[in-house]
């Protein structure tokens, strides 16, 4: 299924109805990020042993950084 959440709000609705499923989730493993410029992408190897999980995040003007796409698909 290919669900898009565009936005603060609904990404904050889609969240919330992720946690009334499950509230507890486990500590997945990292991979290294990739730094590129203003812009990292991370990933972790799947707790559940059945999906990862990608985002890209992009470092704002204060130095903080706002994740602009997240992706939990199938790693090969």
């Amino acid at each position: 299924m290919d669900t898009r959440h565009v936005g603060r709000a609904a990404i904050q609705a889609a969240f919330e109805q992720m946690l009334k499923h499950q509230s507890h989730y486990e500590a997945e493993e990292s991979l290294p990020t990739l730094l590129n410029g203003d812009l990292a992408l991370t990933a972790t190897y799947p707790a559940d042993n059945s999906r990862g999980r990608v985002q890209v995040a992009r470092r704002q003007p204060d130095g903080t950084w706002l994740r602009i796409l997240h992706s939990s698909g199938y790693f090969v």
